[in-house]
């Protein structure tokens, strides 16, 4: 084999590794309310790297969950773009987005959002299931997450029958039982007393590097978001490194 080959090879390799999982560029958001615009987002930019750990922190009413919600395709911007694996947001069909979410995207809440009529494990189950995946390969793959985080003896249990903490390890388990390359997280410990969160949070971290996901987290906790790889503050519309005062 010609060594030129092999090295356009890894020229290409590298060049996939060092690409932005997801990026935005020039991204704006506002609002009409009473005759009157208000700007939520001014021009932000970002660029999250594979594996990467970030942390975006602000006041309440900054912008954090519509940025998030933006970021995850659950909105669309004003102006500007959102890209999930070089793939444009906004030019995508409702149905092809909900498809990208589903593979690429993970998300969790700070209210965990579990189907209360469902198990545990049909809970974790739904997003492969939605997608079509066979029905026994889904339910063996939940398995899997829910024994990851703690819950292997909770997989028959309906969510009321979960204490909180419980309900969000289910909640993590089901971002990540899809494999996705970037999992989402507003306020994720938000319901929880301090111990249960560092808990659940000290599960997030662990499992985002087995599972080499990036991982973008909103939170109003300094100490977690200093446990990110990099922390961005959100203010007055832009998005900018965190100082540290």
């Amino acid at each position: 084999m010609r060594y030129d080959t092999i090295d356009a090879r890894l020229v290409d390799t590298m060049t996939e590794e060092s690409k932005p999982v997801l990026a935005c560029r020039n991204l704006n958001k506002s609002f009409s309310d009473a005759g009157q615009t208000l700007n939520v987002l001014t021009n932000v930019e970002l660029s999250v790297a594979p594996g990467e750990r970030l942390a975006i922190i602000g006041r309440s009413g900054a912008g954090k969950t519509t940025l998030l919600q933006l970021l995850g395709g659950l909105d669309l911007p004003t102006s500007g773009t959102v890209e999930v694996q070089d793939r444009d947001l906004a030019t995508l069909s409702n149905r092809d987005r909900g498809v990208l979410r589903n593979e690429a995207l993970g998300f969790v809440y700070q209210f965990h959002h579990l189907l209360p009529e469902f198990t545990a494990l049909e809970n974790v189950a739904m997003p492969l299931l939605m997608r079509k995946d066979a029905v026994s390969d889904s339910l063996q793959r939940a398995t899997d997450v829910l024994e990851q985080v703690g819950l292997g003896e909770r997989l028959t249990h309906r969510p009321g029958e979960l204490s909180g903490g419980e309900r969000q390890r289910a909640a993590v388990a089901r971002a990540l039982v899809t494999r996705p390359a970037v999992i989402l997280a507003d306020e994720p410990t938000g319901n929880l007393d301090k111990q249960t969160g560092e808990t659940v949070f000290d599960l997030m971290l662990e499992l985002n590097e087995q599972a080499g996901s990036s991982l973008i987290v909103v939170t109003h906790d300094l100490d977690l978001a200093q446990r990110m790889d990099r922390v961005l503050e959100l203010d007055q519309g832009g998005l900018t490194e965190w100082s540290g005062a």
